[in-house]
Order: structure tokens, then sequence, then C-alpha cells
């Protein structure tokens, strides 16, 4: 791995890198990892039968489905050069949301809808027209329906904006990662800042009020001088969200990373500087940094959230949607449900068979226990707030934080190196803590196996 010049003190990175380690990233709790088949497809009928009528959910489409296959990728995806297997797939997925449909108490509220891949800008207009028919067959939209897609730059036209803004949409993420030709080179990803520009422009005249730009750090060739130059061309856009992830390279579960050049990417020290140099600069732009890895401008939803202590944290990383429930439909999709999370098939052949089967494409999930639900918003809060009462969420519980007792004490080390505070039951994670807030948040899993190497770096 290539090392950098680093302006972020090495003394920053010798401190955190003791807490170093494979962590989750706490997108639900308990974790996938502890998704298993006894929770099934007559698990998922009687937790959506068991929906209130009158209480809004939020649903969530996968589309797996790529022009173009990046070699960073992590999603469940594939990339084609046809339209008919898109077209097919939409409509099995038709036929997957009147299954869920008939197995709910009726047309129940729904108030968001993400569709997130792959590429969903892959939907033609006719396939979006099939889908959001269905939808609106299934269920009720409520006055407020907020509908967000995650957007390929260099596919996407403004047809298809002004198709899918006619479906609602007003959120929108678009993939930009890093501007640098070499490093879009090593992940065979091309795009300009030019592309990225006219889709924000067609946006915005389309009437979506809020966009995301994703960007990254730790990728092959990537330093602090080419993610800053890549900052400084987007910042004109002024997008009103943008998320920062660090690479994770993992090729033992995603084989297509195996096409990128070990020795390119860069070394712990110099993702570390990239990611703060990033943030700094991000936050000198007038963003508020939020949680992990993203940032709002002060009057967006997701900052205004955060100052409220309302944010939330599920499978699309940090959103203001409470709503009580999530139904994942697509190939890979995960719902959570009060009782627990659910997960579809993952690979496409196996779920398009259950679908042709009439059944419901479950293939895990877990059932949440009472020590679960306890545990996860503790979690939730250090994700998203930084900080925690004990106490207070306790007593939410019916429980006696003194039940944590066996568990504080691996808190020792974050507050010896003063990355974390705390004052009998409140934990307070301090500046530099927050890089190493998953390894923190760890320390309340109860599943948590350090060594088991299921998770990625938390640096």
């Amino acid at each position: 791995m290539t090392a950098t010049t680093l302006a972020t003190p090495r003394s920053l990175y010798d401190l955190v890198s003791r807490h170093d380690g494979r962590a989750p990233r706490y997108t639900s709790y308990p974790t996938a990892v502890q998704f298993a088949p006894a929770v099934d497809a007559a698990t998922y009928r009687q937790w959506l039968a068991a929906l209130p009528a009158d209480e809004a959910v939020s649903l969530y489409l996968h589309i797996p489905f790529c022009a173009r296959l990046c070699w960073y990728c992590g999603c469940n995806t594939r990339a084609v050069n046809r339209h008919d297997p898109v077209e097919a797939y939409v409509a099995k997925l038709v036929e997957e949301i009147r299954m869920v449909a008939g197995a709910l108490p009726g047309p129940i509220p729904a108030s968001a809808i993400h569709l997130g891949g792959g590429t969903p800008n892959m939907l033609s207009p006719k396939d979006m027209d099939r889908l959001f028919g269905a939808l609106g067959r299934a269920f009720t939209m409520t006055a407020d329906m907020e509908v967000a897609a995650e957007l390929d730059p260099p596919l996407l036209t403004r047809e298809w904006v002004a198709a899918a803004a006619s479906h609602g949409l007003r959120r929108a993420s678009l993939g930009v990662q890093n501007l640098s030709p070499d490093v879009q080179a090593a992940v065979d990803r091309h795009e300009t800042i030019g592309e990225i520009a006219r889709c924000v422009d067609w946006l915005r005249a389309e009437g979506v009020r809020s966009i995301n730009l994703d960007l990254m750090y730790g990728l092959p060739h990537q330093n602090r001088s080419n993610t800053l130059s890549t900052i400084e061309a987007i910042l004109p856009l002024r997008p009103e969200r943008i998320a920062l992830f660090g690479y994770a390279h993992v090729p033992w579960m995603k084989p297509h990373q195996k096409l990128i050049d070990e020795a390119a990417l860069p070394d712990a020290p110099s993702r570390l500087d990239q990611g703060e140099a990033a943030a700094e600069r991000l936050q000198e732009a007038g963003y508020v940094r939020i949680g992990l890895d993203h940032f709002a401008l002060p009057g967006d939803e997701l900052a205004v959230a955060l100052a409220e202590g309302r944010l939330h944290r599920n499978f699309q990383g940090y959103t203001t949607d409470a709503a009580p429930a999530l139904i994942g439909m697509g190939a890979s999709a995960i719902g959570a449900f009060p009782q627990g999370y659910v997960q579809n098939l993952t690979k496409e052949l196996e779920w398009r068979d259950a679908v042709e089967a009439g059944d419901l494409p479950i293939a895990r999930g877990v059932a949440l226990t009472p020590d679960d639900r306890f545990r996860a918003e503790i979690i939730e809060r250090l994700m998203c707030d930084m900080a925690v009462d004990l106490e207070v969420i306790a007593a939410r519980h019916g429980r006696d934080w003194s039940d944590l007792a066996g568990d504080l004490p691996r808190l020792d080390p974050f507050i010896d190196d003063g990355l974390l505070k705390r004052e009998g039951p409140r934990l307070k994670v301090a500046q530099d803590g927050r890089l190493v807030v998953r390894a923190i948040a760890a320390v309340f899993d109860a599943y948590f196996e350090p060594e088991a190497g299921r998770h990625s770096r938390t640096l």
C-alpha cells in the first residue's frame, strides 16, 4: 500500500489506531451477521399482517443493475448492457408488491419510497410507471410522500429526471467518489464535474429539493490533494448533503474488488489524513458534521434532526425517517419491523424463482428480544448523537443502567486515551473519538466477536 506525506498529525493516527479493528457500521442492531433462516416467509407474513392500518410505513425497492460495475462497489448489483433483464425484473418486483399487499391488513399509508441499487436510473419511464402504479394500488400515499433515488450521473438524462419527478422524486443521491483521472481509472469509473453539474441542474429544475453527493476516501491512488480538489470542484454546486465514505476493501466478499491493485491503496495513516482533511474542508464551507460519515447544510432536515435529537440510522444510512416499519422489496432488500428484521433472497435468480412460485422471497432475518431493543437504542444514539444517557434509555426499557456493569469496563481504554468522556451513566464521544465510534458502540453489542473478521475496518 502506498504511503503519503501527511498533514493530519501522526500523533492522531497513533492514538486512534490503538482502537482500530473490524466493527459493524450499525445500520441495524442486531446486525445482518445475526440474521438466520429461522425468520422466514411465514414470520414475515405475520409481521406484515400486524402492522397498524393507520400508521405510515417506509418502502425500499432494490434495483440490482448497473450499466457499469465499479471495481470498488460493495452493493448487490450486476452490469447489464440490455434493457430486457431490467424489464423482466420489474415485472417480478410488481408481483412481489402484490404479494406484500395481500399480506397487509389493508392499503396502509406509506410516507417514503427509496429506490436503491445498483442504479435505479436504469429503470425506463415505463418501468417507473409500472412500479409506482403497483405501489399506489398496494399503499395509500400520504400527502407528504417523499421519493428518493440513488443515481449514476453519466447515465442520467433530463427525460428520466422529469419522469421520476412526476412520481414525486424529491431527494436524489449522485455518486461522485473522486474526480481524479488516476483514481477513476484505477476503479474503472469515469465521470466529469460537468456531467455532475448538469445532473444537479436537471434535478433542481424538476423540483428535487435535496441533493446528496457521495464521496469516498481510501481508493487506489487517492491522496489528500485529489481528495480536496474533488471537494473544491463540487462545493459550487452547494448540495444539501454530502456523504464521505471510507472504501472497504473486502475482495473475499466482493470478488470484483480483486481487479483493484492493492499496492495502489493508500495506507492507514493516509486514509485517515484524506478523511479528516475532507471533513475539515466541508465544515469550513458551512456543512454540519453528522455522525460517522455525513455532512449537511445547517438548514437541511438532517442537520435540524441532529440538533433536535431525533436523527435515526437505518439501512440507507442517517435519516430523519421515524416510520416504525420499513418494507424492503427486490433481491437482497432488507425490511425492519417492530418485531425484527427480514432480508429477501440475495441472488436475483433465487429471488425470481420464489416470486414466481408465489412465495414471499425471504431468506433470513432476526426477531428482536427486549435486550436487543435496549442495546439498539444505545448504539443508535451513540452513532447519531455521539452521546448517550444510559440511565434514561434504561428507564425507557424498564431496565436499570447497572445491567450494563459488565460492559462498562471495556470503555476504559477509550476514556484513558481521551476519546470518550463518562460522567456516571452519561457518555460523550470526543471529537477525535468520532473516528472510532463504531468500536465504542461495539462495546454494547452483545453479539460482537472482535476476531471474527466479518466487518470492515474502523479506520
